[in-house]
């Protein structure tokens, strides 16, 4: 799809195969042309541009994350009036996707949870967690590398990701097994470009296990990081349910695989495609952190996510009633021409690549986003340090300038189903 092409009001950005398959040239059109727009079959309003989605990202007084991982279309059984609809949302949020998990959550609710995750997810922790996450890279190296080539989304980056956060949490080792089986096991990919209604919460699986391990620890305190779990309090002191904390914990692994997994196949597929890059990430690792930064700026694993105002308000020239969708395009935004210079540029040593939003901002800023980072970062190093070539099994991708991709169909999520590589 070349610019030219591109007329919005003719485009479904929800539906359209090839809008999904490349999106970067509607991105750029719409920065450039409008980076606030109005679409017209579900009137939804699509934002691209970088300040105009800071705006969206510091008013959560105005934009409800209820929404967030739904569709364009709100299936609710009342209509969406009056001035202020912060009270109706939350009586009818059980008719919204992933209604029990904090990214949906608005303040005081989300305040009150936030304050207990960020006291699972500390800087001491994460640093404790480092060893681990250095080890398991190696472990699963082990496996790989001897045959000479691997589907890597499915037999690395999932089974990686899960099993940081489960050391993250604590989880004994001996359940490590039960969560692969569960998280990482391979299922039917739905048509994810359809409209579809959300179906069964698949973090309800992980539920029963938290809860009865919260209850456990509050029996038979042990002084581990599950027991750390069961006594944290919210800020006003009072004890969390244990379902409130069970949520929470099921919550990062979710979190985990939505966008570690994808950045670790988006990172990897640009390393073993480029050999001047892949050459230069290996005589200087300590680049790498960098390299990932501007993965994330010009490839976000998450390229947008929904909010719906709950009260009336203006963004780039357009007026919005209360109970107006909004999809927040971070895919766009990290290539917005006034904020990154010659934005479809790949740049390793960019200097203001980490301003990208693939992580959102304000309130909802991933509070993952450190163990993702260190995730990505020692996987690569440690998957370069142990090579001498990563290439792209031609076999199934194509030779270089024909390459036929695996992708995720989606609107709202860019990565690699499936991801083969070669290695030397």
């Amino acid at each position: 799809m070349s610019t030219v092409e591109i007329d919005p009001a003719r485009i479904d950005y929800f539906t359209d195969a090839e809008v999904a398959a490349d999106s970067a040239p509607y991105f750029d059109y719409m920065l450039a042309n409008h980076p606030v727009w109005r679409e017209s079959k579900y009137g939804v309003v699509i934002v691209t541009g970088y300040e105009q989605a800071l705006q969206v990202y510091h008013q959560p007084e105005v934009y409800s994350s209820i929404n967030r991982t739904g569709g364009p279309v709100l299936d609710l059984p009342v209509e969406l009036a009056g001035d202020d609809l912060t009270d109706l949302l939350e009586q009818y949020r059980d008719h919204f996707p992933t209604n029990d998990q904090i990214v949906t959550f608005d303040p005081p609710m989300h305040t009150d949870h936030r304050a207990l995750l960020m006291g699972l997810i500390t800087p001491k922790r994460l640093k404790e967690n480092e060893d681990f996450l250095r080890a398991l890279a190696d472990r699963f190296l082990d496996e790989l590398l001897p045959a000479g080539n691997c589907e890597f989304i499915w037999g690395y980056a999932k089974r990686y990701a899960i099993l940081a956060v489960a050391d993250l949490l604590g989880v004994p080792e001996s359940d490590h097994a039960m969560l692969i089986e569960q998280l990482a096991t391979e299922a039917p990919v739905l048509g994810n470009l359809q409209l579809q209604k959300a179906g069964h919460n698949s973090l309800e699986r992980l539920y029963d296990y938290f809860v009865a391990r919260i209850e456990e620890r509050r029996e038979n305190p042990t002084g581990d990081i599950l027991t750390g779990m069961a006594q944290a309090t919210f800020p006003d002191g009072s004890l969390p349910e244990p379902i409130q904390v069970a949520r929470i914990a099921s919550n990062l692994f979710a979190a985990g695989n939505e966008t570690t997994v994808q950045l670790l196949g988006i990172s990897l597929a640009r390393i073993a495609g480029d050999p001047d890059l892949q050459d230069l990430l290996r005589r200087e690792p300590a680049l790498v952190p960098k390299f990932i930064e501007e993965v994330l700026r010009i490839e976000a694993p998450i390229r947008g996510s929904f909010r719906l105002t709950k009260v009336a308000t203006s963004i780039g020239g357009l007026d919005l009633a209360p109970g107006t969708v909004v999809l927040l395009l971070h895919g766009a935004a990290g290539r917005d021409a006034r904020i990154f210079d010659n934005p479809a540029d790949f740049e390793v040593t960019r200097a203001n690549a980490r301003q990208h939003l693939a992580f959102g901002r304000g309130i909802h800023t991933c509070p993952g986003a450190p163990l993702a980072r260190a995730e990505a970062v020692f996987s690569i190093q440690r998957l370069l340090a142990r090579t001498t070539r990563i290439g792209i099994d031609e076999k199934h991708h194509g030779p270089a300038g024909d390459r036929h991709w695996d992708l995720m169909q989606s609107y709202k999520f860019r990565g690699h189903l499936h991801l083969h590589l070669e290695f030397s």
